[in-house]
């Protein structure tokens, strides 16, 4: 199994210095990927209409693409992975324009992942559909999927038109995985069909059986088996119990997840040296080094 972590973007800052810190310091303990969430704006809890999402326009997110190609330059091993891009809210042929460039520049260290998402707010600004969202993303993976590995396309999908063009340079993975968030059932069914990966957020494998035993019968309806796609699960730090932590890892395994990933947001911590320290003390904790 691999391990790597959730960068903790709303709570960690946007110092170079110490964005650079964590990615270096993750790499050094032998995390093997580096997870980071997105969302382009945060509305105003005080706007006509309201507000009640998770985040608000107090909440930092660092752009994934922009970020990752910062770390780039300062890891050699590590891994990257969007944990997950809003793609409908984003052209799809600028999305595989960026993920094939850093796919070059981090010498094939990406994974993409990709959700519809929830913040309709998000989908207004970026004059994109929020209503078809579900429909449209299956043909923006199809047609990423020929731009990362043909030098010319020619698409015509309901919503996409390409005439005898392509990207320039093409990814090293060809094409780059993609992965899908979320355990709605639609979300479910769509990883399992096409996917390379799944990364859902379930608390634990109790609550994931129902969303588990839908991935795997749809699975077995597309032919495909889960020798076929990655299962990342996530294992939050909590309140720093090792033995929370080994057991859920043990749970995760069994329960067929190829990859886990930390998560020390939400653990009360208010500088960038407490998610360094909690990143250190769970790698200690889980043997991390001897995997």
């Amino acid at each position: 199994m691999r391990i790597g972590v959730t960068y903790p973007q709303t709570e960690y800052g946007h110092d170079p210095i110490a964005v650079r810190d964590y990615a270096q310091t993750a790499e050094a303990l032998g995390f093997t990927h580096i997870e980071a969430y997105d969302h382009v704006l945060g509305a105003n809890p005080d706007r006509p209409g309201g507000w009640k999402g998770p985040y608000t326009h107090e909440s930092v997110f660092l752009e994934p693409f922009v970020l990752f190609g910062y770390l780039t330059g300062f890891t050699r091993v590590i891994e990257f992975i969007t944990g997950v891009i809003i793609l409908p809210q984003r052209q799809t042929a600028l999305v595989a324009k960026q993920a094939a460039t850093l796919d070059v520049l981090c010498g094939g260290r990406l994974r993409l992942g990709v959700g519809i998402g929830w913040n309709e707010v998000e989908y207004v600004a970026l004059n994109q559909d929020f209503h078809t969202r579900g429909r449209r993303i299956g043909e923006q993976i199809a047609l990423m999927r020929q731009l990362w590995t043909q030098p010319l396309v020619t698409f015509a999908g309901t919503w996409h038109t390409v005439v005898d063009a392509g990207l320039n340079p093409l990814p090293i993975q060809r094409p780059i995985p993609v992965w899908f968030g979320g355990h709605a059932d639609a979300a479910i069914r769509r990883a399992a069909r096409i996917g390379d990966g799944w990364m859902p957020n379930y608390p634990d494998t109790e609550r994931a059986r129902p969303g588990l035993d839908l991935f795997d019968r749809t699975l077995a309806e597309a032919g495909r088996a889960r020798a076929d796609i990655a299962f990342r699960a996530r294992v939050p730090y909590g309140k720093g119990d090792p033995g929370v932590w080994t057991a859920l890892i043990r749970d995760w395994e069994t329960a067929g997840a190829t990859h886990v990933t930390l998560n020390t947001l939400g653990s009360g911590f208010t500088r960038p040296a407490d998610h360094l320290a909690a990143l250190r003390r769970f790698a200690e904790a889980v043997g991390l080094s001897k995997r």
